[in-house]
């Protein structure tokens, strides 16, 4: 499963493209419009809703009562790569031919949603309930785009179920613990090129082993559900300090599904079944949280996700009908990810009883090396600039606002090859442009 199930595998750990311009690797990090707007600074040490147990569930014993949280998050992408297609084949003459390329804005727009429920049962139990989305994408390209070799449709959806945990260990330490349930589906898909009539007229005695352009050449969809945990702490080290750490494990997902496609099934009607083994990856936070003044507080996370463990892509095809050359297993792709680390700092001022404001930066450093990086994982570094406010509407009833302009930054080269049947080598060169606006509202409410 070649460029296909590489997507959904990326997809769902990262940006999904779409929003990977939002985290490395393409990570979703929208679990909450309430810290989007401080560019999630301080995470693991916040406790303004229910929200928070989603980043550390220690977490949890900040909270009184019983409390509802929910929300949505809306994604605009403007993801671009611009590039070239190089066709090199002795068939073809002793030069190379090339033709432009730009996939522009390719990524979809899409809605996160959030849930929270937490539950104090005493002066030391308090437990809870998230319920978000960390990986999701929607991608397309024409099915003749000049790049669609490289694959031209992706679609990643996942919904992670988290009960937690907390007790309060005395004034000062709290912790916290929860399990991690996470379902995910997705579909990609790679076509023949439009170019390929130009092939065929160039050398007509190939066109009858050449397939239609638009034609569908890899497809694999599939879907799993797969178990984690996560583990947090706080410090409270006066009333204005705070610390926060909260470690997630990774979960590994087996994308359960069927492939299909002319250079999977030779176009036959036949069911190939597949899977394909992703670790998402494991990831930490280490928050502090300083209220300065009676209105003023700073911020700060650093985060570091263990990206080192997707080194690359193995698809299986257990049943008995095997793809085109009856292949057991094939190797997708070579990624050696990095491990990669997020610096953020942000603020909030109390304006009045009614309404505070918030603001904040991050560094979110790649995770692609430039060597490995592709079009379905358009990875780069990233600067976040946001902005929020909260409005106590009632004395239960807390509104938040959000929105984030998250910039591509540094060089992304992408330089890919694919083997066309035999007969010739294709290779898309380019660069990453991408940006993204993120535009969220968070309802709270003490029961």
């Amino acid at each position: 499963m070649k460029k296909t199930i590489l997507t959904v595998a990326v997809s769902a750990m990262l940006f999904g493209a779409t929003t990977q311009v939002n985290a490395a690797g393409f990570q979703l990090a929208e679990y909450s419009s309430t810290g989007l707007g401080r560019a999630f600074a301080g995470e693991a040490a916040m406790a303004d809703n229910a929200a928070a147990q989603a980043r550390n569930p220690a977490m949890l014993t900040y909270l009184e009562g019983r409390q509802l949280s929910g929300g949505a998050i809306y994604v605009m992408p403007n993801v671009d790569v611009v590039g070239d297609v190089s066709i090199s084949s002795p068939l073809l003459g002793p030069d190379p031919i090339s033709m432009p390329a730009d996939a522009i804005d390719f990524a979809d727009s899409a809605i996160v949603p959030n849930f929270y429920y937490s539950n104090q049962l005493n002066e030391q139990w308090t437990w809870g309930l998230a319920v978000n989305s960390n990986y999701g994408l929607a991608t397309e390209l024409d099915a003749t785009h000049p790049a669609a070799l490289f694959g031209d449709e992706t679609g990643i959806t996942t919904v992670e179920f988290n009960p937690n945990i907390a007790y309060k260990i005395n004034d000062a330490f709290s912790v916290g613990a929860g399990l991690r349930i996470v379902y995910g589906e997705g579909h990609v898909g790679a076509s023949m090129p439009g170019w390929i009539d130009g092939v065929k007229q160039a050398v007509p005695d190939l066109a009858p082993m050449l397939p239609e352009a638009g034609a569908s050449l890899k497809y694999m969809e599939g879907d799993d559900i797969a178990f984690g945990w996560q583990l947090g702490t706080s410090w409270q080290i006066n009333e204005t300090h705070r610390l926060g750490f909260a470690y997630h494990s990774g979960v590994e997902l087996e994308l359960d599904g069927h492939a299909s496609g002319l250079l999977y099934d030779g176009g036959q009607d036949v069911y190939i079944e597949g899977y394909l083994p992703i670790e998402l990856p494991a990831f930490a936070e280490l928050a502090s949280h300083h209220q300065f003044t009676d209105n003023w507080a700073m911020h700060a996370s650093v985060n570091w996700t263990q990206w080192s463990v997707f080194e690359e892509l193995v698809a299986h095809f257990p049943g008995e009908n095997k793809p085109v050359g009856d292949l057991e297993s094939d190797l997708v792709k070579e990624e050696n990810f990095k491990d990669n680390w997020r610096f953020a700092l942000g603020t909030t001022y109390q304006l009045n009883d009614k309404w505070l404001v918030r603001g904040g930066m991050a560094l979110d450093k790649g995770a692609a090396q430039d060597e490995y990086r592709s079009t379905t994982i358009p990875d780069s570094d990233r600067l976040w600039f946001s902005a929020g406010a909260g409005y106590q509407a009632t004395q239960n009833l807390t509104v938040d606002f959000a929105v984030t302009y998250i910039k591509g930054v540094g060089d992304a080269p992408i330089d890919e090859t694919q083997d066309l049947l035999g007969l010739a080598s294709v290779n898309y060169s380019g660069d990453v442009e991408a940006d993204v606006w993120l535009v969220g509202v968070q309802l709270s409410y003490k029961m």
